[in-house]
């Protein structure tokens, strides 16, 4: 019971830590002027979302790191159950806004979840 606890810790860890991430992240570059308000999302070119997608992508292995360093035992299972559900979330938000720019990026969000988590708890059990 105390084993699964810190693995719902450890996945949930990692989870906030990337939504962290990616909203500061959205948020000052949209403060910034960097970027348009993310009610604007139309208006982002395909090099904002080039940037986007990299640093998300960053992120998810920090979070894939995260969630295999508060892990119990097997951290790379950890890192990969977090980009399982990051890639459900990610193809929720491709559904849900599908229309609302240019398709690559959402694909891309979905298509990267999984990797980059993988990778990130793969570099926390290396090290």
């Amino acid at each position: 019971m105390i084993e699964t606890a810190k693995s719902f810790r450890a996945i949930f860890a990692g989870l906030f830590a990337v939504v962290l991430l990616s909203e500061v992240t959205d948020y000052g570059l949209s403060y910034l002027g960097i970027f348009p308000p993310m009610e604007r999302f139309g208006a982002f070119t395909t090099n904002m979302l080039i940037a986007a997608t990299l640093y998300r992508a960053l992120y998810a292995v920090a979070g894939g790191y995260v969630a295999a360093w508060y892990a119990p035992r097997r951290p790379v299972t950890h890192a990969v159950i977090l980009g399982a559900i990051g890639f459900a979330l990610a193809l929720l938000g491709a559904v849900v806004m599908w229309n609302l720019g240019r398709h690559w990026y959402p694909v891309a969000l979905v298509v990267t979840a999984i990797p980059c988590s993988w990778l990130g708890g793969w570099l926390r059990a290396r090290g």
